[in-house]
């Protein structure tokens, strides 16, 4: 069974612990918090709500509690897509592959890393 889910919020808050590793709640609090309207027990309560899903961990440094992502911002940002798409898509990425080629606003960095990723499939695929 994969990790529990989590919101658009919580997703930030997780994306901001992992760009600002090893912070406190109040170094959050006034971080990500302050900027989004956000009191400092609201940000408490999601950090410790991500904690208990396994996003979080924290440790006790000089007796404050200083948290930092359990896994690299890559694995975090994978589960977040492999949700909408299991959920929002009913697990079909042709939609999204639609909107992005709709969009046209892919870089050749991006379009070269999803040409890369293709043939990752297609290799994938043969070897089954």
């Amino acid at each position: 069974m994969g990790k529990a889910t989590i919101g658009d919020q919580e997703l930030a808050l997780l994306q901001y612990i992992a760009e600002h590793s090893n912070a406190s709640v109040g170094e959050v609090a006034t971080g990500y918090g302050e900027p989004r309207g956000l009191a400092r027990s609201t940000v408490l309560t999601m950090m410790e709500r991500l904690r208990s899903k396994a996003y979080l961990r924290r440790r006790q440094v000089q007796g404050v509690y200083r948290y930092s992502p359990a896994t690299g911002p890559g694995e975090v940002m994978r589960s977040a897509v492999g949700q909408f798409v299991e959920k929002t898509l009913s697990g079909s990425v042709s939609p999204f592959v639609a909107w992005m080629s709709e969009r046209g606003q892919v870089s050749d960095s991006e379009l070269a890393e999803l040409e890369a990723l293709v043939v990752q499939l297609q290799t994938r695929r043969k070897e089954t």
